[in-house]
């Protein structure tokens, strides 16, 4: 997408646009580039083949960086398309490392000689000014944070985008969760249905038992549950495209009879018990000020000996969670915040729960980030007719950047497997975890 072309022309600056802006690049990536940058005169920097390209499309790109200086203006820039990318975008979002590595380990950040850099180029380029409107995709909040009101639009601003774009996305299992890859010759869509079967069997679904699907998304846990397992499932979920398509779904397939899908705040949780739930996708959105009220809900919707499965991203220990001025808050999942791992395991326990067991999904997600980048991009030009170019532009940046902090550790994803027990502690547990989930799936 082009962006806004006027500015100073590469006849007003001796060496063209790339020459004021080679301070500013080489304070950020040293003097050997990893990528291209072409500007909007077709002034270039970096080397002549390069396995990805940075286009600045418009003087604005720098202005935006000068009111926001560093991720989020540059996030800014690249959805309102200002600044485009070329190429692997894997090898740009990989930048991240290259500037972290020459700075002071918190990712972009100017500096005072940056901000100097910076400001010299915008004034030679005539890019000083106001500072530019954000993109209309960047989240307007008009709700205090993890309220219902709070949750709902959050939610909203995410999933109600286009259950189109999403399909898009997705498989055809529709499932917005890192899958299981049992194996290395599997598909998404098979890894998402071993994924389903993993759950299944760490909750030890059988016949006529009651499921709650917290956060059910499109359905296809619920479904697989009821088809495979014989359960009697309930879905909730805020979004309403979600609600409308997971219950479609359900008719569909002939299983109303087994399957109710309801758009219901987690705190309206009152038709218990049930024998098992799943929160998959789901403990990102609750906020750590709610987490234990969380945990303390589902504890009480549970019968006894009824066993919890939480499958949840968590940030390493010692690192901060997520900034409300980051493009993720910003653009992608308003509100969200990662705790450690061990911070949700306490919360868990301290609503009455027994953590039985805790497996790593970490290198599955990247996988599954990967598959749905490559997803995205082969369908390019209908994603940006189905969700505008902005928000697919927002999807292709968060996706890819999400996939190396999975694949570097900077981020972690975990299935935590609990019980409630019942008279004198009773769990109901096989005695070996061979017998809760088979080895082969």
């Amino acid at each position: 997408m082009a962006g806004e072309t006027h500015g100073a022309s590469a006849a007003e600056v001796p060496g063209g646009v790339a020459a004021a802006l080679a301070p500013l690049v080489r304070h950020l990536l040293g003097e050997d580039l990893p990528v291209a940058i072409r500007c909007w005169d077709g002034s270039r920097l970096g080397p002549g083949r390069a396995p990805a390209t940075v286009v600045v499309r418009s003087p604005r790109a720098l202005r935006r960086l000068l009111w926001a200086p560093g991720e989020l203006g540059l996030a800014r820039a690249y959805v309102a398309g200002d600044l485009d990318l070329e190429g692997d975008v894997f090898a740009l979002v990989g930048l991240d490392d290259v500037i972290e590595g020459r700075g002071d380990g918190r990712g972009l950040s100017l500096g005072v000689t940056g901000a100097r850099a910076a400001w010299q180029a915008a004034r030679r380029l005539g890019a000083l000014g106001p500072p530019p409107a954000p993109p209309a995709e960047e989240a307007r909040r008009g709700w205090r944070r993890h309220t219902p009101r709070g949750d709902a639009g959050a939610i909203s601003h995410h999933y109600d985008v286009s259950n189109d774009f999403y399909r898009l996305v997705l498989d055809e299992e529709m499932v917005y969760s890192c899958a299981y890859f049992a194996s290395a010759e599997m598909d998404l869509a098979a890894a998402q249905r071993a994924k389903f079967e993993l759950v299944c069997r760490k909750l030890g679904l059988r016949p006529g038992m009651r499921l709650l699907d917290v956060g059910c998304g499109w359905g296809g846990l619920v479904l697989h549950a009821a088809r495979h397992h014989g359960v009697q499932a309930v879905g909730i979920t805020l979004s309403r495209a979600q609600q409308e398509l997971a219950a479609k779904r359900v008719a569909e397939a002939g299983l109303g009879d087994q399957i109710r899908v309801e758009r219901r705040d987690y705190r309206d949780i009152d038709d218990g018990p049930y024998d098992a739930i799943a929160s998959i996708g789901m403990f990102e959105h609750v906020g750590a000020g709610q987490a234990r009220a969380y945990f303390d809900t589902l504890f009480q919707g549970l019968a006894s000996r009824g066993r919890l499965l939480n499958h949840a991203i968590a940030r390493p220990p010692g690192t901060r969670g997520v900034h409300r001025r980051s493009f993720i808050n910003r653009y992608v999942f308003p509100d969200s915040e990662l705790l450690e791992l061990g911070r949700t395991i306490t919360a868990m326990q301290e609503s009455g729960f027994e953590v039985r067991d805790v497996e790593s999904l970490r290198e599955h997600y990247a996988r599954t980030l990967r598959c749905w980048v490559a997803n995205l991009e082969s369908n390019w030009p209908q994603a940006q007719r189905l969700a505008g170019p902005a928000r697919a532009r927002t999807w292709r940046l968060y996706m890819a950047g999400c996939c190396r902090n999975f694949e570097h550790g900077q981020l972690g994803v975990n299935q935590v497997l609990a019980v409630k027990r019942g008279p004198g502690g009773a769990s109901g547990m096989p005695a070996h975890r061979t017998g809760m989930v088979l080895t082969s799936l």
